[in-house]
């Protein structure tokens, strides 16, 4: 079987594929952390909110723990979405090591040990694969818990600013 004679984009396949996958993972997994990094602050900033705050209205309390809630639901799919990446970091790397090994096993003319490690690295990459695109998947998640959490502090925000307007008409004739 000559794949590469018979097709002229089996050589940029067996060497850009690797190396565009291995870098989705690596920015994907770089991004991540920097979300983990925001949303662990965000959810620590709501927490000091909570703690400090000296007239806690029922209300504004209750605002704030379901934001801390959002916040850990976050977390939660942001470290599983990391995961996710770290998995398919490592599974394209095994890919392309026995990859090497079986072209190796081939050029020694081991062709049924080749064609083992052939499975084995196709079923790495899969593996990689799927890992970017369930991190990907939970990361839309994630930013629809940010969208949500987002809303719902803006629309508590305008609602006690219009409240206040109402008390204080002086202030509509700035």
């Amino acid at each position: 079987m000559d794949l590469i004679g018979n097709n002229p984009f089996a050589v940029l396949t067996f060497i850009a594929a690797p190396a565009i996958l291995t870098n989705a993972s690596s920015v994907s997994a770089l991004a991540t952390s920097n979300r983990l990094a925001r949303a662990t602050e965000r959810a620590r900033s709501i927490s000091t909110q909570l703690e400090n705050r000296s007239d806690k209205s029922s209300e504004w309390v209750e605002l704030h723990i379901r934001l801390l809630k959002y916040a850990e639901k976050r977390l939660a799919f942001i470290v599983k979405s990391l995961t996710a990446f770290y998995f398919s970091l490592g599974s394209f790397a095994a890919a392309s090591l026995i990859s090497v090994f079986g072209t190796g096993l081939f050029s020694a003319q081991f062709h049924v040990l080749g064609y083992a490690l052939l499975s084995l690295a196709m079923i790495a990459g899969m593996g990689g694969v799927a890992g970017l695109v369930y991190g990907s998947w939970l990361l839309v998640i994630e930013t629809r818990y940010t969208l949500r959490s987002l809303s719902e502090e803006t629309s508590f925000i305008v609602r006690h600013h219009q409240q206040f307007d109402q008390n204080h008409p002086e202030r509509k004739q700035e």
